[in-house]
């Protein structure tokens, strides 16, 4: 593993931990350009597609917690069969590590150290996820003493692997909660019997239970009580021995109900303010410890003499006088009589107190919270609601009862219960507007699934964003239901003929290709010949009368005049050549009127002919204008 790049991005440096279902790796984030924890899922549970899938799914709920206490969860991915999630690298050492360095905690450390440990707890409790494998691996502490609890979700994910698939997973033993052990229905107060064991062991160095085999150690969990921490070291404050024991009750219901409650406690110990912690009373007929009676002190009787103080017979007896046979019999059959009796008044009275001052709790299992009330109370017996539960039972149904069904208590004493919740429901989060990659990461990290996915045109939502989602935002529905979703393809492709605007002006045409539905796009070519120039779209991209979809562009080509150079300089006379041209007009002018003066015909001809030649060609026409002028 370690040199291969998961991801693209994270690299494995150094292997730092493993545990029973994964290995942990110190990890570079080359996009962030810092130290991670990459946490690399076992092989053997890489085939278990539902135990990937639930992994995958606590780890993404675990995401959403932001506490300071609470190791941050970065990322989850997979690549080539390998499932790993991306947590926040923490320098330090594990709870586990500083027991066995230090062996006993101060309890004033401890309680510092469990008071961070519920802060974490009570921010993944609040986000409704139990972490289920609470122990002292699991909890760093940084060089600055900062306690960040890790592995949130891969607990929860485990629930479905048995205590015997690895010894790494047995480890965990040492910590689960007798409700655990018996594999049934747990809570968030599973979590908090599991940090009682952690506290357990900080102050006396050791577990409550251990055993040679996991399963031996979780029937001690179920059945035997725990010694008192106190009894182990004796600097353990007696508040905090109490604490201890009440958060390793092993009925739930015994136990703090919430860890809110626990840290209140937790706090007021270590501002050494007192507990008032409630006691359950205990009835006769409870097993108790108390101190044994013994059986050779010297009795007395009430009128203080002692059995060794009677010794020989009375003095008034030897000269007692003796009765009647008869009389005796009588006065002894009268007094057999009273004594009887005296006796069964005695016994009846004591035996009817006892009966009217004890009574059986009723069978309440199964009904309904207000019928319960009423039949518990009917028996001069206080009903309490302990707890409620999730279950499959209707809401408002008692699933359990403490003390048990049939046990005789004191009048007035307390029946606490726990009552169902009814079926696990969860508000479906808001998908609507949300692209569909992260609506499936959100679905999914709620504790629902991913169910159909359609998809369908729009004009108003972008493509690839979730329409509309089955069932709707907010609804109430059971955990793992299936969420459907409607995603959006994009505006419908609409399809537009093609119009013929040949022979149009690129102005005309531009407006009837924009009316069709399509873009213009234009393509002017330079020509010379004037009368091009009127032949107007001369090509069109896309052909007249084909169906092409609403918005495409159509390319038109058409002509432009463009005046030649050699044209322009030849349609602006030279100046030189006008003034020969003037000249020689001149000439002949002069030569014409010369001519008529004298007479001379030919003269006023070869005038003209001189003056025409200065017209064509100023050169000459200069010369011979100034000959004829000569002439």
């Amino acid at each position: 593993m370690i040199g291969t790049m998961l991801g693209n991005r994270y690299e494995p440096l150094e292997k730092i931990g493993e545990g029973g279902m994964a290995v942990v790796y110190k990890a570079k984030d080359h996009l962030l350009n810092r130290n991670v924890a990459v946490k690399v899922l076992k092989e053997q549970f890489s085939s278990d597609k539902e135990f990937v899938e639930k992994f995958k799914r606590e780890a993404t709920a675990a995401a959403s917690l932001s506490d300071n206490n609470i190791v941050n969860i970065y990322d989850v991915g997979t690549q080539d069969d390998i499932n790993y999630i991306v947590m926040e690298y923490v320098s330090g050492k594990t709870l586990k590590q500083i027991i066995k360095e230090e062996v006993r905690i101060p309890p004033e450390r401890s309680v510092e150290i469990a008071i961070q440990i519920a802060k974490a707890l009570k921010c993944a409790h609040k986000n409704n996820i139990i972490h289920r494998d609470i122990k002292p691996h699991n909890i760093l502490v940084t060089e600055d003493g900062i306690v960040k609890v890790t592995d949130f979700g891969i607990a929860k994910a485990s629930n479905s692997v048995t205590i015997t698939n690895s010894n790494k997973i047995m480890g965990s033993a040492h910590y689960f909660s007798p409700e655990q052990a018996r594999g049934s229905f747990v809570d968030f107060r599973t979590d908090i019997y599991s940090m009682g064991i952690v506290m357990y062991e900080m102050v006396t160095g050791r577990v409550p239970y251990d055993a040679e085999s996991p399963v031996s150690i979780a029937l001690k969990h179920i059945q035997e009580p725990v010694v008192p921490p106190i009894k182990l070291n004796e600097n353990v404050p007696e508040s905090l021995n109490k604490l201890i024991l009440k958060a390793v009750e092993k009925e739930p219901i015994k136990r703090y109900q919430t860890m809110e409650d626990m840290l209140v406690d937790l706090k007021k110990i270590e501002n050494n303010q007192k507990l008032n912690l409630i006691e359950d009373d205990l009835n006769d007929d409870m097993t108790r410890i108390m101190d044994p009676v013994d059986v050779n002190d010297n009795y007395k009787d009430e009128e203080g003499y002692s059995d060794n103080d009677y010794e020989g017979e009375p003095e008034d007896k030897k000269n007692k006088p003796t009765l009647d046979p008869k009389k005796k019999k009588t006065i002894l059959i009268i007094a057999l009589f009273v004594l009887v009796t005296v006796i069964g008044a005695v016994s009846g009275y004591f035996a009817f107190n006892r009966t009217s001052a004890e009574v059986a709790v009723p069978n309440i299992i199964g009904m309904k919270q207000a019928e319960a009330k009423k039949l518990v109370e009917s028996k001069k017996l206080n009903f309490v609601v302990g707890a409620k539960e999730k279950s499959d039972k209707p809401e408002g149904t008692v699933l359990e009862c403490f003390p048990k069904v049939g046990t005789k208590v004191k009048a007035n004493s307390d029946v606490r219960v726990i009552i169902s919740g009814g079926t696990d429901t969860m508000g479906v989060p808001n998908v609507v507007g949300i692209d569909l990659s992260t609506a499936k990461s959100i679905i999914t990290s709620s504790g629902l699934d991913v169910g159909d996915i359609s998809y369908k045109y729009s004009d108003t939502v972008s493509q690839g964003q979730v329409i509309s989602q089955d069932p709707e935002a907010d609804s109430k529905v059971k955990d793992g239901s299936k969420v459907n979703l409607v995603v959006s393809k994009g505006p419908e492709a609409k399809y537009v003929t093609v119009p013929d605007v040949s022979g149009k002006s690129i102005s005309e045409a531009r407006a009837i290709m924009q009316n069709a539905g399509l873009r213009v796009a234009e393509n002017p070519v330079e020509t010379s010949d004037k009368t091009q120039e009127n032949l107007g779209i001369t090509n069109q991209s896309i052909g007249a009368s084909r169906q092409v979809k609403e918005g495409t562009t159509v390319t038109l080509t058409y002509y432009v005049y463009k005046q030649p150079e050699g044209e322009q300089g030849s349609n602006q006379i030279p100046q030189d050549g006008n003034n020969g041209g003037n000249n020689g007009n001149e000439n002949s002018s002069g030569q014409n009127t010369s001519g008529q003066q004298n007479g001379d015909g030919q003269q006023n001809g070869g005038g003209q002919q001189n003056g025409n030649t200065g017209g064509g060609n100023s050169g000459e026409g200069n010369n011979s204008n100034s000959n004829n002028s000569g002439k």
